[in-house]
Order: structure tokens, then sequence, then C-alpha cells
């Protein structure tokens, strides 16, 4: 088995599905008491999230390349980012380390088209589903994503920072996000990626009107597809 690195704080609620998924993936895998081979370095997101709203994304690329040498130096053999949004610091932490980058956004590409899925609503974070960075990646895999309207954006990225990383589910907010998936499904929408690793927190993908893809799962599926294949 492969050593994974996970770069993880990003936010703290979602890292712990990174380790709970990891864990039950390899032992579904390999069976009995098996878990999966990892290390974690996790960063203090307060200050990442103050310079992601400065939008100084020089900074929060050095405070993760610096993460991600530390993990290949504890022996990953992998780097996974356990967050969407600072996938934008992508190109930063593969120039740091030697080791390969397993990309958030090919898991989730590979995940909506085997479910037949072209045109999918992306609910992320507004950096997420506002810079080009990873709808772009996402065409270049043959995706059509879409997003919703400015005023659900701003909501729901309120409803990720505010709460959701905060460890706070409120009954309320998933009402509004099912509204603007229910608007996306009218807008042309195929199917839903739950771009935000904190989003399924708050909502389950078996209960949702479309195909759906949490990305901190199809994440982890292909990270253990990594240390075991």
């Amino acid at each position: 088995m492969k050593t994974i690195g996970l770069i993880g704080g990003i936010s703290a609620e979602s890292t712990t599905v990174y380790y709970r998924e990891l864990t039950r993936l390899v032992r579904a895998r390999l069976g009995g008491l098996h878990s999966c081979e990892l290390v974690l370095w996790s960063v203090d997101f307060a200050p990442v999230a103050e310079l992601q709203a400065r939008d100084d994304w020089e900074a929060t690329g050095a405070i993760l390349a610096e993460a991600a040498r530390k993990l290949e130096a504890a022996g990953a053999q992998a780097i996974v980012i356990c967050a969407n949004t600072m996938h934008l610091n992508a190109p930063h932490i593969r120039a740091a380390v030697s080791v390969p980058v397993i990309h958030i956004a090919d898991a989730t590409a590979r995940s909506l088209t085997a479910q037949g899925v072209t045109r999918p609503l992306l609910l992320a974070t507004r950096f997420t589903m506002e810079k080009a960075f990873y709808r772009d990646r996402l065409a270049e895999l043959g995706l059509t994503p879409l997003t919703p309207e400015k005023a659900d954006r701003d909501r729901l990225h309120a409803i990720i920072y505010d709460e959701l990383c905060q460890g706070v589910i409120r009954p309320e907010s998933k009402a509004v996000v099912l509204e603007m998936i229910e608007r996306g499904r009218e807008a042309g929408a195929d199917g839903v990626i739950f771009g935000c690793t904190e989003i399924g927190l708050l909502l389950d993908p078996v209960e949702m009107p479309l195909p759906t893809v949490d990305t901190a799962v199809a994440h982890c599926e292909a990270a253990v597809e990594f240390a075991l294949g």
C-alpha cells in the first residue's frame, strides 16, 4: 500500500470526512483490520481564509506548498488537498514536490461521466464557482458545468464559511440549497457536484433529484485507487 499525504484543515470539518472515507474504502477492499496508510498536515484555516478573502493566492500557495513538502519528507507518495477551492494552488504544490497530486476535479469528472452527466450544477465556494481554475478543468474533461445565479452563489458561500466550516448544520440552509438545485435542474443541469467538501455534511447525494457526486468521496476513491492500484 502506498502512503497518501493529506493537506487538511481547509476545513477541519471535511478533513474528518477524508479520514473516515479513506479508512472505509481501504477496509472494503482489503477487509479485516486494514486501514489507509497516510500522513496528515492540518493547516490553521483562519489565516488561509483571510488570504482567500484578499485574493492573495500566492500566499496561500506558499502555505500549501510548504505543507506538501513536509508530507513528502514524512513519506507521502502522493498529495491529496482536502478541499476543492485550494486546488487553485495545485500548480504551487506540484512545483514543490516530486510526488503526484491527485486532483479532485479529475476524480469528480470521472464519477460524473460514469453516471452519464454532461451539464452538472457546480455548488461550491464563490471562489470555485466563479474562478476559471475548476470550471476549465471540468470542461477539459468533457463537462459543461453550470453555476447558480449570483445571489445564490453569495448565499451558498456564506453557508459554507459561516456554518458548515464551523460545524453548524441548519435545516433551513439545507432547504435553501435544495431550492438552488431545483433552479439548476430547471436551467438544464443533469447532475449536481458537491463542489465544496463540506456540502456533504449538509446534504446526502442519494436524496438529490439528479445524479450527484460528493467530491470528498470521489477524491478519496481516487486516492485509494492510487494507494492500492
